[in-house]
């Protein structure tokens, strides 16, 4: 070999070198606990707006608390969440009880973790505008049937699926056999609340925390309760299981225990929640009984 030929040689091994070692770096990077970030998602239960700024106290005290990057995804509406979750674009979602069940179905391995405490013996109110002269009772509104009714999303544990379960129960009828008026859907708590307090719908459901917040910010002055469900279980924070590959075995009681300590006011307000408490996918076998015999479809 002369001399040319071994300055080639040495030339086409110390790229290959080079190479290796540009690859080398380049999965080093790819691999790097930087890259790596938990995305979250919740249902819109209230107005739509703002929800990256409402939840940035959760998504800030995650990110301090798990020592990971932790991103903030809104959702449009309750079925985009749980899209979002079975197609791994979020890992982590603040559900509604139905809403959770749907997600943990479609995704093998997902996990509910935490609750509010409050969320395991929830409840909903039908309420109706002062103008109806209906008034709280112990029984099941029978006097609604001819009014115009609105529930908040058709996907809402507490704005449509369990109410409806109590009417179904109370009546022996679906929702379209017994109201004698097209009933409406809402979107959310609040705008239920709005829709019955200025007299767009005569009467509504909707989950008790939104409906007592806004009669004592003087929101819903002109609307009134007239009857209150038995308790069931609704909120709750589910986890998908390529968290385990992603940031290892442990992420499920990372998340758990970072939440089961919180006393944060500023998570607290962010998810309209005092306390939180541990639950498991057993916790909503109620709620999954009642969705298999309640449909709007």
């Amino acid at each position: 070999m002369n001399t040319k030929q071994l300055l080639m040689a040495a030339a086409i091994g110390a790229s290959s070198i080079f190479g290796l070692s540009s690859c080398g770096d380049k999965e080093e990077t790819t691999n790097d606990a930087s890259d790596k970030v938990l995305r979250f998602t919740a249902i819109p239960d209230k107005d739509t707006t703002a929800q990256a700024e409402r939840f940035k106290p959760v998504q800030d005290y995650l990110a301090k608390k798990l020592g990971i990057k932790v991103e903030f995804v809104a959702s449009p509406d309750y079925g985009a969440s749980v899209v979002k979750f079975k197609q791994g674009d979020v890992q982590v979602a603040w559900f509604g009880g139905v809403s959770g069940v749907q997600a943990r179905n479609a995704v093998e391995g997902a996990e509910a973790l935490v609750s509010g405490e409050a969320d395991l013996a929830f409840k909903s109110y039908f309420i109706a505008n002062k103008s109806t002269g209906l008034t709280r009772g112990e029984e099941f509104p029978m006097g609604i049937k001819d009014l115009k009714f609105t529930y908040g999303s058709s996907g809402s544990t507490s704005g449509c699926i369990m109410p409806t379960s109590f009417l179904m129960n109370a009546t022996g009828k679906t929702p379209q056999e017994f109201f004698t008026q097209p009933f409406g859907f809402s979107g959310a708590h609040d705008l239920t609340a709005e829709k019955v307090n200025n007299g767009e719908f005569q009467a509504g459901a909707l989950n008790f925390s939104t409906f007592d917040k806004m009669k004592a910010a003087g929101k819903a002055d002109n609307a009134v309760i007239i009857w209150e469900t038995p308790p069931f279980a609704d909120y709750n924070l589910t986890a998908h299981p390529a968290l385990k590959e992603t940031f290892g075995d442990d992420i499920f009681d990372k998340i758990q225990d970072a939440l089961l300590n919180c006393d944060d006011p500023a998570v607290l307000k962010a998810l309209d929640r005092k306390k939180f408490v541990k639950v498991t996918n057993d916790t909503f076998k109620g709620v999954a009984q009642v969705m298999e015999k309640v449909s709007f479809k």
